[in-house]
């Protein structure tokens, strides 16, 4: 169970990494902080003097106790050589390429890296930043978590901004910040799906895609301008929207309940990417219906999934290496860069999806 006395530690930390409370100016009083947490004068000043002791306030005689500026010693800037990768899932997927493209550039640099997951969860997102604020690391390579919904960390991007510590996006970003970033053409990418099963002659297409997230709301967008641009009329019951916390379960059990109605007969699949067509091939292997004979399937970002299976993937190609290579090239650009302006060079990357055919879609 937290003490009364850690939990005074714990919120002036997070105040002061949100920016709640701003360096080199006062704090709330020793009464202010007795009636929010329910304590003694005594629990105060001890919680706030293992603050003032670990550098994170200050006391001035008479006039009362201030947020430190953690970036400086002695009025020099800190020298630090490490940067934080923050990605959704760490250890899966196409995320140890997006790693492995950044890692060798930054240590010809001289810079470790720390990894973190948020596991695309926001809760999770704050203890990250939090800890890379604590840190003070040089810069911070991030791929934004829940991207296509309001995100209730955004002070710590400001907090970072503050500081004076670069980070740039990959994958996705938030809107409220226009950061730099490096993503996919994603919207291009899912009328890119799209498009190659209805040129097979399909007209009822599932699609599948994950709306927390950026990509996913941009793939649909591709998905729905396909139909309209090819005059197909677009059936509501096929979209199938799930969040991160339902991708396991839900597209499953939603690809059961249309194979079980007669009257649906869906004879394709956009799925909002490859991890999501190995889940749905499982389905389609229960109720014996083939690929591409009896469905056409279609995924996103050309994975190792996409062949390790007897059915081989068409699917849209993703960067990953190269996003790496040029996400690490990019933020050493700007930390050398951090004192003066902005230079021109520094843009946002977008690549361009391409459509890699294999084994899984046939015309009908």
């Amino acid at each position: 169970m937290q003490t009364k006395y850690s939990k005074i530690i714990e919120v002036v930390k997070s105040r002061i990494l949100d920016g709640t409370y701003i360096p080199h100016k006062k704090i709330g009083s020793e009464s202010m902080f007795m009636k929010e947490f329910g304590v003694s004068r005594h629990t105060v000043r001890i919680a706030i003097g293992d603050l003032v002791k670990d550098g994170w306030l200050y006391r001035s005689q008479g006039s009362g106790t201030y947020c430190a500026d953690r970036s400086t010693v002695n009025g020099q800037t800190k020298r630090r050589k490490n940067i934080a990768i923050i990605t959704t899932y760490i250890s899966d997927y196409i995320f140890p390429l997006i790693i492995r493209g950044a890692e060798p550039y930054l240590a010809e640099k001289g810079y470790q890296v720390s990894l973190y997951s948020t596991n695309n969860n926001v809760e999770t997102e704050k203890k990250v930043l939090e800890s890379i604020l604590s840190l003070e690391v040089d810069a911070a390579i991030i791929e934004p978590t829940k991207s296509a919904l309001n995100n209730p960390n955004i002070n710590y991007y400001f907090s970072l901004e503050r500081a004076n510590i670069p980070y740039i996006m990959i994958n996705a970003f938030y809107d409220e910040l226009d950061p730099l970033c490096l993503i996919m053409d994603d919207e291009k990418g899912g009328y890119m799906q799209t498009e190659h099963l209805i040129k097979q002659g399909h007209t009822n297409i599932l699609g599948f895609f994950k709306t927390d997230d950026r990509q996913g709301a941009k793939r649909k967008k591709g998905y729905i301008k396909a139909h309209r641009a090819y005059q197909l009329p677009i059936q509501p019951e096929n979209i199938i929207d799930y969040v991160s916390e339902d991708k396991q379960h839900k597209p499953n059990q939603e690809l059961e309940s249309i194979l079980q109605d007669p009257d649906r007969n869906p004879t394709a699949i956009v799925a909002y990417n490859d991890q999501l067509v190995i889940n749905l091939l499982d389905v389609l292997r229960t109720y014996k219906i083939n690929v591409p004979e009896d469905l056409s399937l279609v995924g996103f970002d050309n994975s190792s999934l996409a062949t390790v299976t007897e059915v081989k993937l068409t699917t849209v190609d993703h960067p990953k290496q190269r996003m790496g290579e040029q996400a690490a090239e990019m933020i050493i650009g700007l930390i050398e860069n951090r004192k003066g302006p902005q230079p021109e060079e520094f843009q946002s990357i977008i690549y361009e999806p391409k459509l890699i055919e294999r084994t899984s879609t046939k015309s009908i």
